[in-house]
């Protein structure tokens, strides 16, 4: 049973990387029968945004991952954090350091003029048979953990395989401020533990706090988690993602568009696999998902493939869900005697929610232009006698006409004895009825408008010369 968390700090918006990371570890809980926790690092008050955190949680409860606990915020934890911080000095772990900022500044000039590793040399560090400095009375002191000084730090990462640094990689690091308040390397490990989080994963740039929260553990006594650190996603050039590639707001995409269960399914594929299956539904992701087959290499975000993924969803869900995403964005469909024929027809073409909304406002919307590239290549000296033919057939055989194939029936004859070409007749209808000529099939459309509606497009159409 595995016990896992997403802590991500309310600095900023939850992007698509960290909801990755997320998904990750919530498909690991839920398939090992274990538990998925949310804990919000809010330790840094300076940075800290409410607006953050409302996001943070919008995006959870929108791709539908709720915490299996109540919500943790360190802010609301420093006093457990001192308890610890005290035991660790009452058992010789940590220790006071009065270093001030000018001195460790000065420090760390003289060992990159050395081109040394800048670290703190331990001049607090208390060790058998050592005098201390004199404490200065003007220095509130910060709390530093005793770090191993020789020997590796070394543990099992299901990513990576086997980790090992030396521990002179690892300085007394600070565990708390001279305000009091801890830092994050040391809140982590007290919380993972507190929360019984048996398996930790998160993004590979992490990896280098490991061996520091690995020193908290051992110094308190506490169980090491098992840790999984996943490569970065990439842009398709291999660099660091950015908000041009993708790297937004996770609810940027409901307003793009996008349904959650395209995301996850787009974001679980980034960096994992089960051969060559590209469509996963939550319960194939909870049944398949093992974070020790997670890739080694960072994966590369691919706008065109979300698309695919989203279009896909698009089409297979019911249109009553349709119908409510595009509530979202006030549009409603509500009440019209043709949504289910107006959804199987414009679902078919969009990539996103946005684009059916468009899709669907081209055929019910009277158009108030026309496309003017489309006018001049298909409206013609004998266009407008045409039309007006293909009005008066729908005229006589009104009783008839219902739904698109009863249309068809009618209209192949006609354009036959006519000797026309298909485009010859259906460019300057879609152009009539929608403005544009990349619209769905005409018969579908005048089904959808209704022979008054449809004849009353074409003859504005024509009365007007579209609009030339």
């Amino acid at each position: 049973m595995a016990i896992t968390r997403f802590a991500p700090s309310p600095t900023g918006y939850l992007h698509i990387g960290g909801l990755r990371t997320a998904l990750y570890s919530y498909l690991w809980a839920k398939k090992t029968n274990g538990e998925f926790k949310l804990r919000i690092e809010d330790t840094d008050m300076a940075r800290n945004s409410e607006d953050a955190v409302k996001a943070i949680l919008e995006a959870f409860e929108w791709v539908g991952m709720p915490s299996d606990c109540a919500i943790e915020y360190q802010s609301k934890r420093i006093d457990i954090y001192k308890v610890y911080i005290d035991k660790l000095l009452e058992n010789g772990n940590a220790y006071k350091c009065y270093m001030s900022k000018e001195e460790l500044q000065a420090l760390r000039d003289k060992q990159e003029a050395n081109k040394e590793t800048p670290r703190y040399n331990g001049t607090w560090r208390p060790e058998r048979d050592k005098v201390l400095p004199e404490i200065p009375a003007d220095i509130e002191p910060v709390i530093r953990i005793k770090a191993p000084i020789s020997g590796t730090i070394e543990f099992a990462d299901g990513v990576k395989g086997a980790m090992k640094f030396d521990a002179n990689q690892v300085d007394d690091f600070v565990i708390a401020r001279g305000s009091g308040i801890p830092t994050y390397n040391f809140v982590v490990a007290i919380d993972d533990h507190l929360m019984g989080i048996t398996d930790v994963i998160r993004g590979d740039d992490h990896l280098s706090n490991t061996p520091k929260q690995i020193v908290v553990y051992n110094a308190l006594g506490f169980d090491v988690p098992k840790f999984y650190h996943i490569p970065m996603i990439n842009n398709p050039q291999g660099k660091k993602l950015s908000k041009r590639d993708g790297a937004m707001d996770v609810m940027e995409y409901k307003r793009l568009g996008y349904l959650p269960e395209a995301l996850l399914n787009f974001l679980v594929r980034l960096g994992w696999s089960n051969g060559d299956q590209e469509i996963f539904s939550i319960e194939e992701m909870l049944e398949l998902f093992d974070p020790n087959n997670i890739n080694k290499s960072a994966s590369a975000y691919n706008s065109e493939k979300l698309n695919w993924l989203n279009s896909h969803y698009i089409k297979n869900v019911s249109n009553e869900r349709l119908s409510k995403e595009l509530e979202f964005f006030d549009f409603h469909l509500v009440g019209h005697d043709k949504k289910e024929m107006i959804l199987d027809l414009c679902k078919e073409r969009a990539n996103t929610i946005v684009e059916l909304k468009e899709s669907i406002e081209a055929i019910l919307n009277l158009p108030t232009e026309y496309e003017t590239a489309g006018v001049n290549k298909f409206i013609k000296e004998n266009t407008m006698g045409m039309l007006k033919q293909y009005c008066e057939l729908l005229r006589v055989n009104e009783k008839d006409l219902h739904i698109a194939p009863d249309i068809e029936a009618v209209t192949k004859p006609f354009i036959s004895e006519n000797g026309l070409k298909f485009p010859e007749l259906f460019q300057p209808i879609r152009i009539s009825l929608t403005g544009a000529t990349q619209a769905p099939s005409v018969y579908d459309i005048i089904a959808i408008l209704g022979l008054e509606e449809t004849i009353k497009r074409i003859d504005t159409a024509i009365e007007i010369n579209f609009g030339r």
